[in-house]
């Protein structure tokens, strides 16, 4: 039987299956990114809900695994060399399943860095900008009198979806017919957006043809369905 006592993290949350990989995490964009990958490659694993309300994320078990106290994180008990592998970062953990498994991700060649590329912008471009957008549309910034900080953020949000847009007017998927860790990444935080964030009319999402058929492509995926809601909140 695998031994994960080692890891602290599992004396908060117990592994109930712990030959199974270990995900640490929360519904959100960042999140489901990894159990929406999960459940593509069809890999076995073990949810764990991260309570944000009560702080779990700071908690010294979470930190042990990742000291940035930010979800995904996973504990794969059959990582490199057959030895338990911890990881964080939803674009590191993307891609290391993708090697692991073989799939959506080319193995060598052009290809495989034009897919990292286009993970490369979600994690440094969209993720961020749509996150702001939706602070400033959803939560707090809503009182604001001054808009400029919230319009900065639609105006760069706009301008990434004209980027999306243009990938995406000649093609199936961002990579072309090939479903890809790139899809994966970037299509959460869309329909984040003009879902839970209710910025759809704000950024003017009805502009973005192309980018609407990908995510109704996106979503009506079966395992983009499991993988939306998980880990279940309590």
């Amino acid at each position: 039987m695998t031994d994960l006592s080692r890891f602290s993290i599992t004396r908060k949350w117990p592994a109930r299956h712990p030959e199974r990989l270990q995900l640490y995490s929360v519904p959100t964009p960042n999140g489901v990114k990894v159990s929406i990958m999960l459940e593509e490659i069809g890999m076995e694993y073990e949810p764990h809900y991260v309570d944000f309300g009560s702080g779990e994320q700071n908690s010294p078990e979470f930190l042990s695994l990742n000291p940035n106290g930010k979800i995904p994180a996973i504990l794969d008990p059959s990582g490199p060399d057959g030895r338990p592998l911890p990881l964080f970062e939803s674009g590191a953990i993307l891609l290391y399943l993708a090697d692991k498994s073989g799939r959506l991700l080319p193995s060598t060649g052009a290809a495989r860095y034009e897919t990292i590329e286009w993970l490369m912008l979600q994690m440094a471009g969209i993720g961020p900008m749509f996150g702001q957008v939706g602070f400033f549309h959803k939560f707090a910034g809503r009182e604001f009198e001054d808009k400029r900080p919230r319009d900065r953020y639609v105006a760069e949000a706009r301008r990434l979806l004209g980027v999306l847009e243009a990938r995406l007017a000649d093609r199936v998927w961002l990579l072309g017919d090939g479903y890809s860790i790139a899809d994966v990444a970037v299509f959460p935080w869309v329909n984040n957006l003009i879902g839970f964030y209710g910025a759809g009319d704000l950024v003017g999402i009805d502009d973005f043809a192309q980018v609407r058929r990908a995510l109704r492509g996106f979503l009506a995926r079966p395992a983009v369905q499991r993988g939306l809601d998980v880990p279940r909140r309590p």
